[in-house]
């Protein structure tokens, strides 16, 4: 990058950081697609001249309110929730739910800045959105659960529509939390629609959206992989995580024929070196689906499996590694131990689990990374084919979704590796940034000023 196009985007990110003061997670979202983008940007004119980069970082709008509640002794609970309408240019907002005491609006102003181009790259009609609440679900009664989201659906239900905004699932918000979200629509709503996606399938929900982020991400990992000569059999593969994402790449890395050897919560990371076998897989998974228990426990469990308390898995040797737990949970000296241990390849399960060092170490290094936007879109795509089926009033199979899954995250490698070529290489972060960004830039554009 030229001197001069360092200084026009220094001077871009000054003007963001003002007007959203104290946003660090948004600032870093925006600074990883700006950098990526700023030397294509300045060679369009059209698109310069009008300033679609400076309108796709301020969301259409942003709707906050609180949430009052009971507890089941009766005390009263008050919370903040946000819903980020980001940008509906190629469709309806869409993007998730995430309940945790973390949630900020800065957390979901960087989530929704992703979900635009991420919904982009899917190819699939759908806008940019996401939302959540300051509410911790961990060690709350089904009944205070169930409080919490009718109330929050009393509020939510008058800004979203199956043809406005779908939301989703995502941190802390389950199959339990989207029933109680989705059943409290239809009670205010007097009628049934696909205004949520996640749903029981049941209930209108698609075959696979459990899966799909973390099947989507290890197929994309493959394309990767081949593209580069490599395979994902035999390869080690460090997860961290152990939610939907972590639990289901792991599940399909191994049907894949990889050694997974790492899963990880919030009490630290459980080692098999030998790898997880299905029996091994499938407690972790009953562990964490149904009993919302600690992953220490498969250490007690399984002799072959050591549990690591309060450090994260990057510290193991592996040849892939797929963080998927939550943002920034790979900083530069993570990045520096994976790299000196001998990582071919970073596929990212979670939203911006690298820190703005990490990825340009990574990149410096000649490691392949397959930023989130791009690998992680998996789950997003499922959610778009259960909009489909749901306006379509049918249910495909699990393996016709499975089938278009895999055929979407093919065409989101394609269109990484068509943008993304940078002195003889392919860096897919800079291809997912622009591939995502041309298509938005080119619908705003179509749309005048708006």
């Amino acid at each position: 990058m030229s001197v001069s196009i360092k200084k026009e985007l220094a001077h871009f990110m000054d003007g963001l950081r003002k007007r959203n003061p104290h946003e660090e997670e948004f600032h870093q979202s925006v600074e990883e697609v700006a950098e990526s983008v700023f030397p294509w940007y300045l060679d369009h004119k059209q698109y310069r001249d009008a300033q679609i980069l400076e309108r796709v970082t301020e969301p259409d709008r942003v709707i906050i309110f609180r949430v009052t509640w009971e507890m089941d002794d009766g005390t009263i609970r008050a919370n903040r929730a946000w819903r980020v309408q980001f940008n509906h240019s190629l469709g309806p907002y869409k993007g998730g739910l995430r309940f945790d005491p973390s949630v900020t609006l800065s957390v979901l102003k960087f989530l929704g800045f992703e979900q635009i181009f991420k919904n982009s790259l899917t190819g699939l009609p759908m806008g940019g959105g996401k939302g959540g609440a300051n509410f911790n679900p961990k060690g709350k009664t089904d009944r205070e659960v169930m409080r919490f989201c009718q109330s929050m659906m009393t509020e939510l239900h008058r800004h979203i529509g199956e043809d406005v905004d779908v939301p989703a699932g995502d941190i802390g918000v389950g199959a339990r939390e989207i029933s109680y979200l989705f059943g409290q629509y239809m009670r205010l709503e007097n009628r049934w629609s696909g205004v949520m996606t996640g749903k029981g399938a049941s209930f209108g929900g698609s075959a696979i959206r459990t899966e799909a982020t973390g099947y989507g991400c290890v197929y994309f990992c493959e394309h990767m992989l081949n593209e580069h000569g490599e395979d994902l059999e035999g390869k080690t593969v460090a997860i961290s995580g152990s939610g939907n994402v972590a639990l289901y790449a792991a599940q399909k890395a191994m049907q894949k024929g990889a050694k997974v050897i790492t899963l990880s919560d919030s009490s630290g990371f459980v080692h098999a070196p030998e790898g997880l076998n299905p029996e091994q897989w499938e407690f972790a998974r009953v562990l964490k689906e149904q009993r919302r228990g600690r992953l220490s426990e498969m250490a007690e469990q399984f002799r072959d499996i050591s549990h690591h308390t309060g450090i994260r898995p990057w510290q193991v040797p592996c040849q892939v590694a797929m963080p998927c737990a939550t943002q920034n949970e790979i900083d530069e000296s993570d990045a520096d131990q994976l790299i000196r241990q001998g990582v071919i390849a970073v596929c990212e399960g979670a939203n911006m689990p690298a820190t703005v060092p990490a990825v340009h170490l990574l990149r410096d290094k000649k490691i392949l990374h397959a930023p989130g936007k791009a690998s992680n879109a998996g789950g997003v795509a499922v959610s778009g084919l259960e909009q489909t089926q749901n306006a379509m009033r049918i249910s495909w199979s699990r393996e016709e979704v499975d089938e278009r899954l895999q055929k979407i995250m093919r065409q989101i490698h394609q269109r990484c590796v068509a943008h993304g070529k940078v002195n003889g290489r392919i860096d897919y972060v800079v291809g997912a940034n622009i591939g995502g960004f041309q298509k938005v830039a080119e619908a705003m554009l179509a749309y005048g000023v708006l």
